[in-house]
């Protein structure tokens, strides 16, 4: 590295001190902390940023938001040049950059890393950062600190897109890379035309039933509900209000939100009796969550909640519905033989119930550990890959192959076949692919999704949530003395260490009609989390309680003889 490129970081790392005390860690939402102590992590991940582009030769992204978190906190990730997250592989430095205590000390971390990765430092090759934030006062401050690290290292450029939400910011950065136009408008007007194309193609008779095309959107005070008052003057066939669109007063994530409403089961901030039997439908905070929910009568506090696990069974339906249609024997076959494979991703806290829906269905459904990275990952090795949390983060993936084939097939049949019901579901899978945002869940982009296809079959939310019957479910923590004594296998449904505890957890789930239980060690705090299903409430929550009683007796404070 040359002097005056250390000499630059030295000085500029200097105005960012640390937090003394804190150690930070780079998970799936990247680093995450009360905002006030986050300067020098921001102003550290500016540098792994420009890095990082440097490495790839690509557009990198770095967006500032903390999500479904209160509004004091903030957080800081960066975007890899697919739209996805950042690799794996660099997560180790990332850790190490932000808990560097000393300038000299993050000059050294910096100069062994560029030598190993072989990155060039020279100034030649450029590096370009898209920089993107939510609506938290907090988020002006940090983004200065990030353009600051962004520019201690040399050829590299920060582009600041404002405030937009996360899924946004992850559109923008692939479709740079693609080649694509990547502003704000360009997404509004892609998700938006395709939006249309589906609501044309939705066939006659339905059209003459006339469904509810109006939904209610909680936008969780944040910066999902500021961008839907813009999308929604785009759309026609569907009528939205927006409530908690972050200019009311109301505070970020404070008793609204999809975390809110899936976590808790109550109607957000804003709702009440006035919308009971009306679609209504929750963002989180940076709006790559949705939930809907159904508002319940007087009487009864808790709301019908319709999570990931409904919104990956709908879109999983018709997907499969369009491709039977597509694949019916015609009197052409030239180019009607590409046998596409629909895969399923879930994880362990999928109800049970969903994953038997989609099995009934005839749909490959796989599992893999929690976290949206392991989710993303699986669903690409698939033609179709659709996966969902239950917590309503989740998208749909196709591969180029398959759509290739497919603008192919699509324009075939305009030859052969024009306006047959071949070519429409042609059209309605390219549109999809298109309103879809194939880089990360996206709040805005499901919500569009789901209302496409509730109006093409004609359904309500009350006949879309009778698909299948949740079962019952119960999650519980337990402190424990190290958290990391616990090993999982079979994307973490069953423990290998310590042993005994499985035969354990067996023995009760055995005790239970419909019993499922797992544990696994949380990815932050010295905790088990325990996860239980049975066939009733009472089932699930007795469930719950003795798996913790065994998890306490293993790894609890007793079980050490502290």
């Amino acid at each position: 590295m040359k002097e005056e490129q250390s000499s630059l970081l030295l000085k500029s790392s200097s105005l960012f001190p640390p937090p003394q005390g804190v150690k930070l860690s780079y998970g799936t939402a990247g680093f995450r902390a009360d905002a006030s102590i986050l300067k020098s992590t921001v102003y550290r991940v500016g540098i792994l940023a420009a890095l990082r582009s440097l490495k790839t030769q690509s557009v990198v992204g770095l967006m500032i938001t903390a999500s479904h978190n209160k509004v004091t906190d903030n957080g800081i990730k960066i975007v890899d040049p697919s739209g996805g997250m950042l690799s794996q592989e660099w997560e180790p430095f990332a850790d190490q950059l932000a808990n560097a205590q000393t300038p000299e000390a993050l000059l050294s971390l910096i100069t062994e890393f560029v030598k190993k990765e072989n990155i060039p430092l020279d100034g030649v090759q450029s590096a370009k950062i898209l920089l993107g934030r939510d609506t938290r006062p907090s988020g002006q401050s940090l983004l200065e600190a990030a353009k600051q690290g962004i520019s201690s290292i040399f050829g590299a450029i920060a582009l600041d897109l404002g405030i937009l939400t996360t899924p946004q910011l992850h559109w923008m950065v692939r479709a740079r890379n693609k080649g694509l136009k990547a502003t704000e408008p360009a997404y509004f007007e892609q998700i938006s035309s395709s939006f249309r194309c589906l609501i044309d193609l939705i066939p006659n008779e339905t059209k003459c039933n006339k469904t509810d095309n109006t939904v209610v959107v909680d936008g969780a005070d944040g910066v999902g509900g500021d961008k839907l008052e813009v999308l929604k003057n785009m759309l026609t066939g569907l009528v939205m209000e927006v409530r908690n669109f972050g200019k009311g007063g109301g505070l970020l994530n404070d008793g609204v939100g999809a975390d809110f409403v899936q976590k808790e089961k109550v109607v957000p901030r804003g709702f009440g009796s006035d919308d009971v039997g009306i679609r209504c439908a929750s963002l989180d905070g940076d709006a790559d969550r949705l939930v809907y929910f159904l508002v319940p009568t007087s009487g009864n506090s808790k709301i019908d909640l319709v999570d990931g696990d409904k919104i990956l069974s709908l879109f999983a339906l018709f997907i499969k519905e369009q491709q039977s249609i597509l694949t019916k024997e015609g009197n052409e076959k030239s180019n009607s033989n590409f046998q596409a494979r629909l895969g399923i991703v879930q994880t362990a806290y999928a109800n049970g119930a969903s994953t038997d829906y989609l099995k009934q269905l005839g749909l490959e459904v796989i599992s893999t550990p929690t976290g949206v990275k392991h989710l993303h990952e699986k669903a690409a090795q698939f033609d179709i890959g659709i996966y969902f949390e239950a917590n309503g983060h989740g998208t749909i993936l196709f591969s180029e192959s398959y759509l290739s084939w497919l603008e192919a097939r699509k324009n075939e049949l305009g030859l052969v076949s024009e306006g047959s019901e071949q070519q429409k579901a042609a059209l309605r899978l390219l549109s999809i692919s298109n309103l879809i945002n194939q880089a990360v869940g996206d709040a805005l982009s499901c919500l569009l999704l789901v209302e496409a296809i509730l109006q093409h079959k004609g359904w309500s939310i009350h006949k879309w949530n009778e698909l299948y019957q949740d079962l019952p479910s119960r999650q519980l923590k337990v402190k424990v003395v190290d958290r990391t004594a616990v090993v999982t296998a079979n994307a973490e449904t069953l423990v290998v260490s310590p042993p005994g505890i499985q035969e354990a957890i067996d023995a009760e789930t055995a005790k239970y009609p419909k019993g499922r239980c797992f544990i696994r060690p949380s990815g932050t705090e010295d905790v088990i989390r325990v996860y239980a299903e049975a066939s009733t409430q009472e089932a699930a929550d007795s469930l719950a309680n003795s798996v913790a009683k065994v998890v306490d007796q293993f790894l609890g404070f007793g079980s050490s003889g502290q």
